[in-house]
């Protein structure tokens, strides 16, 4: 098994995630951490997922990002027939992961299937995904299908990675090696049983009654907590005269305050308890908070580190680079300063 610090060797300057890393994660289950445990994942609490993900970002920021949005998609496994669900998980290297937006059609057959074609972005882990989930407009006769309401029908997919083209296309500063990419499919017929839709389940877990948003902002702001714990660690062997043991003390505290949020979360839920629009709203309010504050704090210090921080092969460069690529998810950006509303990354 790989040392935290081996991993780290090995993530500095990588395009990619290694095979031996990735071999790792499958030996360690981690990508099934939200994977109910009768499909054979790990079936996590939230708080125990956090902290996974927490230590794994901290470890390296692509491959916690990685990890988080992966393992969030093997979540659909509870959004699948249980049959389905049973088929795919049974082998533990099975990593879903995929795009958000609505990008294609799904032209609807007469034996049951779908002909999907289409473009996605921001696939994440990409290389080293086996199947890929995605979003489509259902048609039939090259018409739209629309709902009660008028609306198009939009259903979610999971489709084989032999049936993607992808795109290599990353060209952002930071995060290279979480594999972000495009992919195109071209009329990839796929089964209705390989469908699924976000809000229904077929299992019944606690974790199933937390709202995505609520589920979205804390995996992903334990990324921003773990990047921000290890660019410290680089930046005090640069200046080991800084005095970082405040903005130590905020991050422990700020990522204790988010695990008693996601225990509270569960106590709710354990107690047939909703959770209000208004607390969605303060939990997701803390998490844009956090993350400003946290990003602040890094520039300050980051203006104190001199050139040997600018060096392009350096640990702290790395990490500078990826935290703020990832503060560029749609997520956590204010929606005031918004030109536009799509989600994207």
């Amino acid at each position: 098994m790989l040392t935290s610090e081996e991993i780290r060797k090995e993530m500095l300057g990588a395009s990619e995630v290694s095979e031996s890393i990735i071999n790792q994660i499958h030996h360690e289950r981690l990508l099934q951490i939200w994977v109910p445990k009768i499909y054979g994942g790990l079936g996590f609490h939230l708080r125990e997922g956090l902290s996974v993900l927490f230590d794994w970002s901290k470890i390296d920021g692509s491959l916690g990002w990685m990890l988080t949005l992966c393992s969030g998609a093997n979540f659909f496994s509870r959004n699948l027939k249980p049959s389905i669900a049973k088929e795919l998980f049974s082998d533990p290297k099975t990593c879903f992961g995929g795009s958000g937006m609505i990008g294609g059609t799904a032209e609807k057959q007469n034996d049951g299937t779908f002909l999907i074609n289409g473009l996605w972005h921001f696939a994440t882990g990409a290389p080293h995904l086996s199947h890929f989930t995605l979003n489509a407009a259902l048609t039939e006769n090259g018409n739209p299908l629309l709902d009660e309401s008028g609306s198009e029908i939009i259903r979610s997919f999971v489709i084989y990675k032999d049936q993607v083209e992808i795109i290599p296309n990353w060209k952002s500063m930071g995060m290279k090696a979480t594999g972000t990419y495009s992919f195109r499919v071209n009329n990839a017929r796929v089964s209705e049983d390989y469908s699924f839709v976000y809000d229904e389940f077929f299992t019944d877990d606690v974790l199933d009654k937390i709202p995505f948003r609520i589920f979205a902002d804390m995996t992903l702001l334990v990324n921003y907590l773990g990047m921000a714990a290890h660019f410290l660690e680089e930046a005090i062997k640069i200046r080991p005269n800084l005095g970082l043991k405040l903005i130590n003390k905020i991050i422990n505290d700020e990522l204790e305050k988010a695990f008693k949020f996601a225990d509270k979360i569960e106590e709710f839920l354990k107690d047939l308890e909703l959770i209000s629009s208004e607390k969605q709203s303060e939990i997701h309010s803390f998490s844009i908070g956090l993350v400003e504050k946290l990003s602040h704090q890094i520039l300050e210090i980051y203006f104190q580190l001199g050139l040997r921080a600018t060096h392009t092969d350096s640990e702290v460069y790395q990490i500078f680079c990826d935290y703020f690529t990832a503060t560029q998810h749609a997520n956590f950006r204010r929606g005031s300063l918004l030109i536009s509303k799509s989600i994207d990354f």
